[in-house]
């Protein structure tokens, strides 16, 4: 990466770093809207002045170049840690908390703590960590990049995985999002451990009425 692109790309770490604090977290999660599976969160740390090529909002990205992108991230990482609430844990506290617990669970796990969180999005509430919000975080600063392509990657696999456990629900392909042949698999399959349960689409697909998501 051209040096004056490499000081674009770590604009917003590079504040930081300038300050003495050499470890910024950027933070992010996949997986708040499926109806079936974990939200999954991943933090991740970079070495100073350190970029990883093609680093940007994973729905932007094919999944081969996540694969390629989360095996460098791993690689030059200073740190990296993942985090997740299963469904069960979604539908005893809802979405919103069961992201938090995702997140800070990935935070917790780092080898020692961040001097600066960064998540993606609005202000976490009950994160236990002070942290900036940065609205289209995963565009514009990089740590919180590298965490969301680290975090795709990771809960697709774990939602190819359960496929070959559950099938017919086609989340090898859709991941657990709401597609028509996840939604008939529903209402002629049932639930499986890993659905939403008070998710509204599920609640509609089981003829128990419109219910809020949690």
């Amino acid at each position: 990466m051209a040096p004056g692109r490499l000081e674009r790309v770590l604009e917003y770490e590079r504040r930081f770093w300038a300050r003495g604090v050499s470890q910024v977290a950027g933070v992010d999660e996949v997986g708040r809207g499926p109806l079936a599976g974990p939200v999954v969160a991943a933090a991740v740390v970079l070495p100073e002045g350190v970029a990883v090529e093609g680093a940007a909002d994973s729905k932007s990205l094919t999944a081969g170049e996540r694969k390629e992108i989360a095996a460098e991230v791993r690689r030059r990482a200073l740190a990296m840690a993942l985090g997740a609430a299963s469904a069960r844990e979604i539908d005893r506290v809802n979405i919103l908390r069961a992201t938090s617990l995702a997140m800070a669970r990935a935070l917790r796990r780092l080898p020692s703590s961040p001097g600066h969180v960064v998540v993606d999005g609005l202000p976490v509430r009950d994160l236990d960590w002070e942290h900036d919000a940065v609205v289209g975080g995963d565009a514009l600063v990089h740590s919180v990049a590298c965490a969301s392509v680290v975090a795709k990657v990771c809960r697709d696999r774990l939602m190819t995985r359960l496929a070959t456990r559950y099938p017919g629900y086609g989340w090898e392909t859709n991941m657990g999002y709401a597609t028509r042949r996840h939604r008939q698999a529903v209402r002629s399959r049932g639930l499986t451990p890993h659905h939403r349960v008070t998710f509204g689409l599920l609640q509609m697909d089981l003829g128990l009425g419109e219910a809020g998501e949690g």
